[in-house]
């Protein structure tokens, strides 16, 4: 076949594809996994030329592997570092366990990119071979969960100025509407005074909270067992490669990386990757919870709250004219659903390891990457075109924090409790407010009424007791 080579790995010979920068092994998967069409998330194929990238600096300084090599090797690693090549790497996310399949394309695609450097055609590894050279020294067990480990800190790299970004634009409306009044709202039923700014204040610091929650989680995943080889004992490695591959690997990867205290634990353990996963969950669930208040506030426009105003994105009806939903928070809710979905999927994942290794890192890898990636794509967006856009409808609010019949809860310490419920009965029955009934019944002075009966009062902890 003239658009392909034939190249021979232990099982036999494999035609690849000729201008493919993989080889054999990779040809293989292929034609072996074709389940889902997706491919790994660049995060990922990114730290795994890192790790070859700092086990070939290694090896070289080591003796192990020739300057030409190491050279060339490294050239090739740095290229994909940068984001060339991406596209050679196309083991389906759902391969055979422990990553074997994506981790011998990663060994194929330098190894062939660095026969380019060198001179060589595709698929000869004369000079620079994927398993003796790219790989020497490692196992797909010790570099796969390493990997796994530092793409996840890659991801999370572009999550936290979203998250910060989200929280500080909740924090600016919380000061643009810390003067509206508005009703407090528990069990969906009238509650006391609150103002709209002290509402998003709570939800800047949730997601702060969420935040930090995953900024601590993502110190596990610090320690490595690069190193390890096969089963964590460092089979076929130098006595100081696995120390001078994880240092090298800190300094190119900007991480404070360390090898793990016990190389057996690291390998069998994935318990970081869940406590990772874990975080992004509850930052997904805070999200849900955050956005179905946005529908809620501003649900209408005449038939619902309607006491904020979300940017309208586009038509919200083939049939009903003009009307707008919030696509935005609808959004943000389905995607953390879909996050809650991967980390139950990555849990089962990290209690599915038997004895030296968890076979199940391709899955929990893709899970927990994917949740980064759509959390940090949909709350970009719902920071700057909706949190940020959106308005108050300052009389809305002031009609309902002047009609809520929670008002009542502010006489208590003057007419006792009873007598309060029985006056908002009366309210709920004619229709009348609280302040109108409390006048009209002769409860209190005018003095008493504007200052215990004022819904600001009712916000703020200074409020005057009797």
């Amino acid at each position: 076949m003239p658009n392909n080579r034939s190249e021979t790995d232990s099982l036999g010979l494999v035609e690849v594809s000729a201008e493919a920068l993989y080889g054999a092994q990779t040809a293989r998967a292929i034609k072996n996994f074709p389940i889902s069409g997706l491919r790994a998330n660049p995060a990922l194929i990114r730290a795994l030329a890192m790790i070859k990238l700092a086990a070939a600096e290694a090896n070289q300084s080591l003796g192990l592997i020739t300057p030409e090599q190491g050279s060339a090797i490294q050239q090739a690693a740095c290229e994909i570092v940068d984001g060339q090549h991406h596209e050679h790497f196309v083991v389906d996310v759902f391969q055979a366990g422990a990553g074997v399949s994506l981790h011998m394309n990663a060994n194929e695609v330098i190894a062939n990119r660095a026969g380019q450097i060198l001179g060589e055609p595709l698929g000869t590894y004369k000079r620079v071979h994927p398993n003796d050279h790219v790989n020497y020294g490692q196992s797909t067990n010790d570099v796969f969960p390493s990997a796994m480990r530092l793409s996840v800190l890659l991801a999370l790299r572009e999550l936290y100025p979203v998250l910060d970004d989200l929280a500080g634009s909740f924090h600016a409306k919380a000061e643009e509407f810390r003067d509206v009044l508005k009703a407090g709202r528990t069990h969906m039923q009238d509650a006391t005074p609150i103002t709209l700014g002290q509402e998003f204040a709570a939800y800047a610091v949730a997601v702060r909270k969420a935040a930090e929650n995953i900024r601590a989680q993502a110190q596990g995943l610090m320690e490595l067992g690069l190193g390890g080889s096969a089963v964590g004992t460092g089979l076929n490695t130098h006595p100081e490669y696995r120390a001078r591959a994880i240092a090298n690997l800190a300094r190119i990867s900007g991480f404070d990386l360390k090898p793990a205290a016990d190389m057996r634990w690291v390998m069998q353990s994935n318990a970081p990757m869940a406590d990772v996963s874990a975080a992004l969950r509850t930052l997904a669930l805070e999200m849900i919870r955050i956005s179905n208040d946005l529908r809620l506030l501003s649900s209408g426009p005449n038939t619902g709250m309607n006491e904020i105003h979300l940017p309208s994105l586009q038509p919200g009806s083939s049939i009903m004219p003009g009307k707008v939903n919030p696509v935005l928070a609808e959004l943000t809710a389905m995607v953390a659903f879909q996050v809650i979905g991967n980390d139950t999927a990555t849990a089962y994942a990290v209690q599915a390891g038997q004895l030296e290794l968890n076979v199940m890192m391709p899955a929990m890898t893709h899970n927990t990457l994917q949740s980064i990636t759509i959390l940090t794509s949909t709350l970009r967006e719902l920071d700057h075109r909706c949190i940020r856009g959106l308005t108050a409808n300052r009389d809305r609010c002031a009609h309902y924090a002047a009609s809520t019949i929670a008002l009542a809860t502010a006489l208590n310490p003057y007419i006792g409790y009873a007598k309060a419920a029985a006056l908002v009965k009366e309210s709920v029955a004619t229709g009348k407010s609280i302040v109108a009934l409390a006048r009209e019944n002769g409860l209190l002075t005018e003095e008493q009424i504007a200052e215990i009966l004022d819904p600001k009062n009712m916000t703020e902890p200074h409020a005057k007791q009797p």
